[in-house]
């Protein structure tokens, strides 16, 4: 009998494994891959994630960004510089292996190539069931295998919001490192709610756009005509994927019984700029240290306090966002703005506090 079994060995596992097995609950994770192992993720650790993982781990950085370009669909270039690093950027397999190996550290016993195929109830406990081998039997539960995966099925977590992300990962060579190193590239979309990047990580880049589900055809368009005006085109990529990413309904739930959902599978994660890892890094912490004092309906209300709000201004953001795109790409151009997106990057909760403001909430609403 475990005290808490992890589903998931991402970051928000990790993190859930971490914080439980730091508390002294006896913790197991059980993850269907083996570290290190791809993820499509555009890597960039703003602020909040940096300040989550300190204690844990030395970040693996292939790059710290420093200066920003921002272009509406290709158009009217805008580049600013900040004093610090705005971002850090990572290769998921390094960051998501030095988290493994925290975990482990901590005390907790992570179990690589172990698919779940189901929870049970048993009262006291959950039975977790893996395709093969001996089911696992735990006090509690929390599910961080995705929000397609088991648990989010279990729990039955409700999306508002599904957005299909392309991404190409591009082996550079020096020449294009050096125009690339320590800065990043965003663009406004043609499409309504979508965006583009460009992330540095050393010999890397990691080009990528995002949309809205249902407009397939266009985004991968748009993937490739964003490519080739960075006149990138003719690289062969070594990684060319694609995936989901689903953001909860408001009042979605976050556990039923003894089993909890963090990270993707609770659906968390900032609703305009699609920012996911903090909210893994954050959520996972929560769901551990709960799960360890045996108090699980103290995940639902810290979540609710700590998260819930950024993503009540994040949802408020995309519809405004969504309706007039240059408003945003011009505002970047004025020292406020820049100076707003610096502090987001570098953890503070600026777009909340904005979105609190009675004369922005207007406006926001009258823009929507």
């Amino acid at each position: 009998m475990w005290d808490v079994a992890v589903v998931g060995g991402g970051p928000a596992g990790l993190s859930a494994a971490y914080a439980a097995a730091r508390a002294g609950a006896r913790t197991v994770v059980l993850e269907k891959a083996t570290h290190p192992r791809y993820k499509t993720c555009g890597g960039g650790l703003i602020g909040t994630s940096l300040a989550a993982v300190r204690e844990r781990i030395d970040v693996p950085a292939d790059d710290r960004v420093d200066r920003a370009t921002f272009t509406l669909d290709g158009r009217r270039e805008i580049t600013r510089s900040s004093g610090s690093p705005l971002l850090s950027m990572v290769r998921r397999e390094a960051f998501d292996h030095a988290l493994r190996k925290a975990a482990a550290d901590a005390g907790a016993e992570v179990r690589e190539r172990v698919t779940v195929r189901g929870l049970d109830d048993a009262g006291g406990h959950v039975v977790v069931r893996p395709s093969s081998g001996t089911p696992v039997a735990a006090r509690a539960v929390i599910g961080a295998d995705g929000s397609s995966g088991i648990t989010s099925r279990h729990v039955g977590v409700a999306y508002a919001q599904v957005d299909l992300g392309l991404e190409l990962e591009l082996p550079i060579p020096p020449p294009v490192q050096e125009r690339w190193r320590g800065r990043l590239l965003i663009d406004w979309g043609p499409i309504p709610g979508s965006y583009a990047w460009v992330f540095p990580k050393g010999d890397r880049l990691t080009v990528g756009v995002i949309a809205e589900r249902g407009k397939g055809a266009a985004t991968k368009a748009y993937l490739r005509r964003f490519v080739e005006r960075l006149g990138l085109s003719g690289i062969e990529p070594v990684h060319d994927s694609g995936h989901l990413t689903r953001c909860r309904a408001a009042d979605s739930p976050l556990r039923r019984g003894r089993v909890l959902v963090a990270g993707d599978a609770g659906g968390l994660l900032e609703p305009w700029t699609r920012e996911g890892i903090s909210f893994a890094l954050r959520s996972g912490t929560y769901a551990g240290e709960a799960a360890a004092a045996g108090d699980l309906s103290r995940y639902e209300s810290t979540v609710e306090a700590e998260l819930g709000r950024e993503m009540w201004a994040g949802r408020r953001l995309l519809a405004a966002y969504t309706s007039r795109p240059g408003m945003f790409h011009a505002l970047l151009a004025t020292p406020p703005g820049w100076r707003l997106f610096t502090r987001f990057c570098q953890g503070e909760p600026v777009l909340l506090d904005a979105v609190r403001r009675r004369p922005i909430r207007a406006a926001l609403r009258a823009i929507s």
